[in-house]
This record gives C-alpha cells, structure tokens and sequence, in this order.
C-alpha cells in the first residue's frame, strides 16, 4: 500500500472518529447487545431493527478509541439495509482482513463495501488495535445471533 493510501485511510478513521454515521439508539430495537474490549476499555453498545431477516436501522453508543468509534461507525454504514446473511459475510471478509495476510473475501463484496472496509487494512500491522476494530463486528453477531447473550468480548 503506497503512503498517500496509507495516509487516506488515516483521515478516514479519523473523519469517522469525529463525525461518526448512526450515532445514538434505534427507538423500540428487535435487537442489542454490549461489546466490551478489557484491554483497552472500549464500550459500544448496538441498537438494532430486524425486519423480515434485513437489518432495517442500526445505531450505536458508547466510550472507545478512534480505531473502534470508527470501525463501529463503518460498520452500520455498510450493513444497514442488509441481509444479516450479507452481515455475516461481511464480518468474515473484515475479520479476514484484519488478521490474514491474504483477503479473498474482501474482493468478493460489492465494490462500495470493500472500500468502506479496506479503510481499516492498516491496522492488522498493529496486533493489539485489531480488537478495537473487530468489537463491533462481534458485538453485531452477538446481537443478531445470540440475544441471550447480551455482551461481546475480545478476549
């Protein structure tokens, strides 16, 4: 990846960082969940409405660091108005992102998708932000998935 790309992606996350996308609570949610990261102390709490297996609006809550305020705020963006079907591939393609050398996965989602998540290809060369970028991602599948379960962790 060439500097100018590195330092796009930069401004990116930081633009998401300060302005983030579905910022709030969905009012009368289907779905929620709490995601907690215990080695940084990120808190993201997700508010869902599922409709006929789409996830029809997506908000989001919480104290955490500019790499997962962003991610979190990437993340509504792209799966708002999905399948959860879809919303699970997309969680694999970015998990594969972020913790593989290689990401197949990425290059088979709609163009606008993998550029929203390309965004965070930079910080699989930093390990521990990986969890930062992934809460989210797993607080997501806890609240479409196991709603009984409530809390995400990146342990």
């Amino acid at each position: 990846m060439t500097p100018e790309m590195q330092n796009l992606y930069q401004e990116l996350i930081l633009e998401h960082n300060h302005y983030p996308r579905n910022y709030g609570r969905v009012e009368n949610p289907t779905h929620e969940a709490e995601g907690y990261n215990p080695l940084c102390g990120d808190q993201v709490h997700l508010t869902l409405r599922v409709e006929e297996e789409r996830i029809a609006d997506i908000r989001f809550e919480g104290k955490s660091c500019a790499i997962c305020r962003a991610a979190t705020s990437v993340m509504t963006t792209v799966v708002k108005g999905a399948a959860i079907a879809e919303a699970d591939r997309y969680f694999e393609a970015f998990h594969q992102l972020l913790t593989q050398e290689e990401a197949p996965l990425v290059s088979s989602l709609p163009a606008a998708v993998q550029e929203k998540l390309r965004i965070f290809s930079t910080v699989r060369l930093f390990p521990i932000r990986v969890k930062c970028a992934t809460l989210p991602w797993h607080t997501l599948r806890v609240a479409l998935h196991e709603p009984e379960k409530k809390i995400a962790t990146t342990e």
